[in-house]
C-alpha cells in the first residue's frame, strides 16, 4: 500500500482524538480504476471534454444508475461494501516544448468519510441513498472566488522532511519533494428528495459556516456523511524539469491555476452498512480496520482492479496536445468549453491489455491470477525463459510441447501445462497484477511479478474471458 495510504495528516488525528464526535474512517484505495475521457454524471454516455482518473468499482461506465455499481466484480478500493466510483481531473506535466506528459499517481485515492453533526439538530447523520451522485467544484475556475466552494478544493505540496507548509487554493510554485496532494471536500447537506439536479450541486449545499462545520441551511436541513478525496500526484519525478517563472503542470482540461480542482461522487454503497459505519465507527485516527460494519478486500484485488479504455487516443506518455478539445486557459477569467478539434468522440469496444491471439493461434485469453504460492506452481508441465518473449510465443512453444494452456509471468517466463486448479483459476481478473511488458514487446503485457496470465486453446468457438466486463 502506497506510503501516504499509511499515512494520516497530524492536525486530523489531534481535531478527532480532541473530539470523538468528530471521528472519521478511510477508504484507501490502491490504483485508479481507469484513466480515460469517461464522465457518467456531467456527460453520459460520450466521451467526456476531458481525462479523468477514476476510482472504485469495476461496474463503472459512461452512463450509470446504482444498479449498475452492484454489478462491480472487483473494485480499486478496499471497502467490499462500498461500490461507488469517485473521480477526478487527470494532470500533465506541460514540457517548455509545448508538449505534455501524464503525471502518475502515487497510488490511487484515500477517501474520508468524517462525522460532522450539524450543531443545530440532533446531531443525526444519514447516508446518501442508493442513486445519490453529487460534484464539488467547477472545472471553468480560474481565480479564488472567495465562496465556501472554493476553499473546499486546496493542495497539500508534501514534504516529509521539513514542516508543513500552508495548504494552497492554486498550484504550488514550489517543486514538493514528495509530491503534490489534491484534495475535494464534497458538501454535506442534502435537500432531502432529490438524488441528482440539473447542474449536479442544487441538490446538496455545504454548511453555512464553513466546508466542514456549521448548521445546513434550511433549504438543505438533511446532513449527510461528508465525503473528502485525496490524490497524490509525483509531480516530483518532474522535479528537474521546472522552467521559466511558472510552475508547470496542468489539469486535463487546460488549467494551469489548480482553480478549477473538481471531483465527482456516484454512490454505490451498501446504504445499510454505510449507515450503520456512520453511527458505530469512532475511531479517532479514521482506521477503516476499526470499522467493524466494513469488511475489506485483499490488497491483490485491490491493487490489480482495472478497466480496460473504451476511447482510442493515448492518454499518457508524451502527448502534443491534451486529450480531448482542451487550450490552456489561464484565467483568471472563466474558461469556455472548446470544440471543433480532431479528438475521437466515439466509445468504442474495450482496448485489451492482454494479448489476442484468438484468430490465427485460436488460443483464448482466460484471466490473470496468483502464482507461486508456497512455492507451488500452477502449470507445471514444462517452463522456458524467453528472451524476446510475447504471449504468441509462450503459446507456440506449449504448443511445440504438447500442452493446451500457456501462461505468461514476469516479463519473460513461458509456462505451460494442461490443466489449472480449480481454486486456482482466475475468479475476477486482477488484470492490473499482469501489466509487465514483455521482454520481446513493449506493446504487449507478459505476467507480473507473483501473478500469472493465463491462455488455453480454444475448444470449439473462441471468446476471450474478460472480468469485469466494461459497461457502456
Amino acid at each position: 500500500m502506497p506510503f501516504f495510504m499509511k499515512q494520516a495528516s497530524l492536525a486530523w488525528i489531534f481535531l478527532c482524538s480532541a473530539h470523538p464526535s468528530l471521528a472519521f474512517f478511510k477508504v484507501p484505495c490502491s490504483t485508479p480504476l481507469v484513466i480515460q475521457r469517461a464522465d457518467p454524471i456531467v456527460q453520459p454516455g460520450v466521451a467526456s471534454n476531458h481525462v479523468h482518473t477514476i476510482m472504485g468499482g469495476s461496474g463503472f461506465g459512461f452512463t450509470m444508475d446504482y444498479n449498475m455499481t452492484q454489478t462491480s466484480q472487483c473494485n480499486s478500493c478496499s471497502a467490499i461494501e462500498d461500490k461507488s466510483n469517485y473521480w477526478i481531473a487527470a494532470l500533465y506535466y506541460h514540457a517548455q516544448n509545448g508538449s505534455f506528459h501524464q503525471v502518475p499517481q502515487n497510488g490511487g485515492a484515500l477517501i474520508y468519510y468524517e462525522q460532522r453533526p450539524d450543531p443545530s439538530t440532533n446531531g443525526a447523520i444519514v447516508a446518501p441513498p442508493a442513486g445519490f451522485r453529487m460534484i464539488a467544484g467547477s472545472p471553468f475556475d480560474r481565480s479564488d472566488k472567495g465562496t465556501i466552494e472554493t476553499h473546499a478544493r486546496s493542495f497539500a505540496c508534501l514534504n516529509y522532511d521539513a514542516p508543513g507548509t500552508p495548504q494552497t487554493h492554486t498550484f504550488p510554485t514550489t517543486n514538493c519533494p514528495n509530491g503534490l496532494r489534491a484534495q475535494v471536500y464534497f458538501p454535506s447537506c442534502w435537500d432531502g428528495v432529490n438524488l441528482d439536479s440539473s447542474d449536479h450541486k442544487a441538490h446538496v449545499a455545504y454548511p453555512t459556516q464553513d466546508y466542514d462545520n456549521g448548521p445546513c441551511p434550511a433549504t438543505h436541513p438533511v446532513r449527510i456523511i461528508s465525503i473528502f478525496i485525496e490524490v497524490t500526484w509525483h509531480t516530483e519525478q518532474f522535479g528537474d524539469m521546472w522552467y521559466g517563472d511558472q510552475q508547470p503542470f496542468v489539469f486535463s482540461f487546460g488549467d494551469p491555476t489548480g482553480y478549477g480542482l473538481h471531483g465527482d461522487f456516484l454512490n454505490g454503497w451498501d446504504i445499510d452498512v454505510l449507515q450503520d459505519a456512520i453511527n458505530t465507527c469512532n475511531d479517532g485516527g479514521g482506521d477503516i480496520t476499526q470499522c467493524e460494519p466494513i469488511t475489506l478486500q485483499p490488497d491483490s484485488i485491490t491493487d490489480g482492479c482495472i478497466l480496460e479504455r473504451s476511447i482510442d487516443e493515448q492518454v499518457d506518455g508524451w502527448l502534443d496536445a491534451l486529450p480531448g478539445c482542451n487550450p490552456i486557459q489561464p484565467g483568471p477569467d472563466d474558461a469556455h468549453v472548446v470544440t471543433g478539434c480532431d479528438a475521437p468522440t466515439e466509445v468504442g469496444q474495450p482496448l485489451h491489455y492482454y494479448t489476442d491471439l484468438t484468430g490465427d493461434h485460436q488460443w483464448e485469453w482466460i484471466g490473470c491470477t496468483q502464482d507461486n504460492v508456497g512455492g507451488v506452481r500452477i502449470l507445471t508441465g514444462s517452463y522456458g525463459d524467453i528472451s524476446d518473449m510475447t504471449p504468441a510465443k509462450c503459446v507456440e512453444k506449449c504448443i511445440a510441447d504438447g500442452y493446451t494452456i500457456a501462461g505468461v509471468e514476469n516479463q519473460n517466463q513461458c509456462f505451460c501445462g494442461n490443466s489449472v486448479a480449480a481454486d486456482n483459476m482466475p475468479k475476477v481478473t486482477p488484470m492490473g497484477n499482469c501489466l509487465m511488458t514483455c521482454a520481446g514487446d513493449p506493446l504487449q503485457n507478459c505476467g507480473g511479478y507473483g501473478f500469472i496470465g493465463l491462455y488455453q486453446k480454444c475448444d470449439g468457438s473462441c471468446s476471450n474471458l474478460q472480468y469485469p466486463v466494461v459497461p457502456h
